[in-house]
């Protein structure tokens, strides 16, 4: 019986959700016009994160707009311990 394995996977979950904290910019609401944005070439491309509805993220899916749907609790954007 492997007594580590929840708290290995818990911790590896902290790790990748605190480097994509680090590594993007929060747009909030707006991610999808940012990702609209960006895949149209109207301003340079970069790593965000926000909130997209079910409907607003199957748009952007249609139009060809890669984008994967990673939910990150509320407390994630303060420090992750």
């Amino acid at each position: 019986m492997q007594v580590d394995g929840p708290r290995a996977l818990q911790a590896a979950w902290l790790q990748a959700a605190r480097q994509i904290m680090a590594r993007t910019e929060d747009v909030g609401s707006r991610f999808a016009d940012e990702a609209r944005r960006m895949h149209y070439g109207e301003v340079e491309e970069r790593a965000i994160r926000g909130r997209a509805t079910a409907q607003e993220t199957s748009e952007l899916l249609d139009e060809g707009i890669a984008v994967l749907p990673l939910p990150l609790p509320d407390a994630a954007k303060e420090t992750l311990q």
